[in-house]
């Protein structure tokens, strides 16, 4: 049942709206429970239904594997050895593992698919470095990419698993990420000799904490957060 003013969700026993204090619409009636418009749990999919999905997932990698092997086969005979063609078969890589990769597996939980995701980055990344004979892995690439990793799957576990406190989480998420920068930035002059100690870290820090805080303020104080449930209508 919801309010005919604001359209906010009412339990069967309120007989005023919490938010806009509008009278529930026939409260003495019986209600009768409504059909839900989306199912509540997803039904298994059927045998041929799973072979389809498996079909056109292994078209789709095919159709990876194709643009790969004509790029090495084109690297190959212009320059008798991988010039560029495995830079182009790493990125092809990582999107497959990104965005199709997940879908061969009947649970899709990002919590378990977004640390492969931050991981195969990682091993282009250190790929790269050791190609070009770089020495920025250890100490700029493998600490920013883990530090994203930990932040964002932290992140996306606490708001799959709490129902409650979203605003919290996002908070110090802001907060943490704008903290970060400051890390990334001593990180960057450390591994590349840049002088100067945190230049612009600074103005990310300020704009993420400012976002934090004001995100605390709101998940706080509770008119503020009724007031903004009531205009976004969220």
């Amino acid at each position: 049942m919801y309010c005919i003013k604001c359209g906010v969700e009412l339990a069967d026993s309120e007989a005023v709206c919490p938010l806009c204090h509008t009278r529930v619409y026939h409260p003495d009636l019986e209600r009768v429970p409504a059909p839900k418009p989306y199912p509540v749990n997803a039904k298994p999919l059927l045998p041929d239904e799973r072979k389809k999905r498996h079909a056109i997932l292994t078209v789709l990698t095919v159709l990876f594997l194709v643009p790969f092997l004509i790029c090495f086969l084109i690297d190959i005979k212009a320059n008798g050895r991988l010039e560029w063609s495995d830079y182009v078969g790493l990125s092809m890589a990582l999107y497959y593992i990104a965005v199709i990769f997940p879908f061969w597996f009947k649970n899709r939980n990002p919590v378990i698919f977004l640390p492969i995701d931050f991981i195969a980055a990682g091993g282009v990344a250190l790929y790269i470095n050791c190609k070009t004979g770089g020495h920025w892995f250890l100490s700029f690439a493998f600490p920013v990419l883990g530090g994203v990793m930990l932040i964002t799957v932290a992140t996306v576990a606490l708001c799959r698993y709490l129902k409650k406190g979203h605003l919290f989480i996002f908070a110090g998420t802001f907060i943490a990420f704008g903290c970060f920068m400051l890390l990334v930035e001593f990180l960057m002059n450390y591994t590349f000799s840049i002088p100067g100690v945190f230049v612009w870290a600074l103005y990310p820090l300020a704009a993420l904490c400012d976002i934090g805080v004001l995100l605390f303020i709101i998940a706080i104080c509770r008119p503020i957060r009724e007031a903004l449930e009531k205009l976004l209508f969220f």
